[in-house]
């Protein structure tokens, strides 16, 4: 049998706010949402009726309020209004997430790559999607995120360099929209968690904040004002490069001393001999000299670029994550010394949260990156 054709609905602008509203902040009163958006009792009443309609909301029991007037109802999401797909690329796997309109993961699956070559990898994102679109009903649109540079406007992102895939001037969303008939939004892999975390996660709630995602690279994504800073040439961020040590390590760019030859798992493992990372840590705890000295040195590094993004952005809460989080886990002292170390005399060190990673996340933010897309267009 057909698949039955259904699509996002097309909302207006007004009907988008409130929508955002009730997604970001969770069950609103219709008497909140006009403090919130400036619009009238009337215009929320007529939006909020057209929202039910469309299958998005539901209106929930009424809110008693203090003083005179009318219980006020209140809205709240459906999250089996629509599913969202989300795509994590590496140099060798794909990994894809599912996530309901409330961002819950409800399917994930993994892949790796036949190739590198784009329309290989074009063709396995749409072969999955394929199978994902059997399994959820409404699959309104898919997100999908790399390590590398992206640029251009919503829904029509280019890459314009990924070192592990090789990439360099891809249409990626073009392709992929073409592929699976979908709205497609394309985006760096620490950016899009980033955006997902302010959202949905750790940043909830928080108008302004810095992720740090530590790996086979490091990188950051900041949010001022409740929105992300996406840079001129699609590369904010870029962290890596930052100068530590006038005397220490060589990253892979022939830089001396910059944050990347101390806190990458490659630079850590390779400054202890080139064990395991796992290993590495472990070491490091019993004491042991060159593993902890590489250690130690990733966390003062890491403390350097915290310092760094506070003082620039004046950010309320800073996140770290990734597969490097132990990194960062490894001595809080030692860290909140680096931190403090790194500040402008008259900065406050906001609160920093460890966030327990998957690597799945990355798929889960770039289905969120789809929920963006549909609530922008």
């Amino acid at each position: 049998m057909p698949r039955t054709t259904w699509s996002w609905p097309v909302l207006h602008d007004a009907q988008r706010d409130v929508l955002l509203e009730v997604l970001v902040h969770g069950p609103l009163s219709r008497a909140e949402l006009t403090r919130r958006t400036g619009m009238s009792r009337a215009s929320l009443s007529r939006l909020s009726r057209d929202l039910v309609e469309h299958g998005v909301v539901t209106e929930g029991e009424a809110e008693l309020r203090p003083g005179r007037g009318r219980p006020s109802e209140t809205l709240h999401v459906r999250p089996d209004a629509a599913r969202f797909a989300g795509i994590k690329l590496t140099g060798d796997v794909l990994y894809a997430a599912v996530v309901d309109l409330s961002a819950r993961v409800v399917d994930t699956v993994e892949h790796p790559l036949p190739s590198r070559e784009v329309d290989d990898v074009v063709e396995l994102i749409g072969a999955v999607i394929d199978g994902l679109r059997e399994a959820h009903d409404r699959i309104a649109a898919v997100g999908v995120c790399l390590a590398g540079d992206v640029v251009g406007a919503d829904g029509r992102r280019r890459i314009v360099g990924s070192h592990f895939l090789g990439w360099e001037n891809i249409p990626l969303a073009d392709l992929v929209s073409a592929r699976t008939g979908l709205p497609t939004e394309i985006g760096n892999d620490v950016q899009s968690l980033t955006a997902a975390h302010h959202w949905f996660g750790a940043g909830r709630g928080a108008t302004s904040l810095a992720l740090i995602g530590i790996g086979a690279g490091i990188g950051a994504g900041i949010v001022v004002g409740d929105a992300m800073i996406r840079g001129a040439h699609g590369h904010p961020g870029k962290v890596g490069h930052m100068r530590v040590s006038d005397t220490g390590p060589q990253c892979d760019r022939g830089h001396t001393g910059c944050v990347s030859s101390y806190v990458t798992i490659p630079a850590v493992r390779q400054r202890a001999g080139d064990a395991p990372f796992e290993q590495v840590i472990a070491r490091a705890r019993t004491g042991e000299e060159t593993a902890s000295l590489a250690v130690r040195d990733a966390v003062r590094a890491l403390g350097v670029v915290i310092g760094n993004l506070v003082c620039i952005a004046d950010v309320q809460k800073v996140i770290v994550t990734g597969e490097g989080l132990p990194l960062a886990q490894f001595d809080d002292a030692l860290l909140a010394a680096a931190v403090a170390d790194a500040l402008d005399p008259a900065a406050e060190a906001p609160p920093i949260e460890l966030h327990p990673f998957r690597f799945a996340d990355y798929a889960w933010a770039a289905a969120v990156s789809a929920i963006r897309l549909v609530l922008s267009t």
